[in-house]
């Protein structure tokens, strides 16, 4: 049986991927779950899109606004506040101020792994 350990990161210290001019991320990976750092710029539009994975999002400074579902309810959260969006849930987004939020996936996007997430690489 494989002896597993515990594993230390620092944010600072990790790359910061640029997924596009107004989006950029850190990324920590475990075995069933996935941390992100998202830093979106004011006026960055995320595209409407929908995933396996259930998705935590916390804002940590600024604000997004988000259209869920086929109804596309609107919802703004701001700093200190969590949106969770279940599984295979449309849902989109606009930062309505320059902003860090942190993500969490379960399991982890292997689409941001792969970098095959082509709806937030478009100029």
């Amino acid at each position: 049986m494989e002896q597993k350990t515990a594993t230390w990161y620092r944010w600072d210290d990790m790359e910061k991927e640029r997924v596009s001019d107004q989006l950029g991320r850190r990324l920590i990976t475990g075995d069933r779950m996935m941390l992100a750092h998202v830093y979106i710029e004011k006026g960055c539009i995320v595209p409407q899109h929908s995933h396996e994975n259930e998705q935590l999002t916390y804002i940590l400074n600024g604000a997004l606004k988000f259209w869920i579902g086929e109804e596309k309810r609107e919802q703004i959260v701001r700093a200190g506040e969590v949106l969770v969006i279940p599984s295979n849930v449309l849902h989109m987004a606009e930062a309505l101020e320059d902003t860090l939020d942190v993500d969490i996936f379960d399991p982890p996007r292997q689409d941001w792994l792969d970098k095959t997430d082509d709806y937030l690489r478009q100029k």
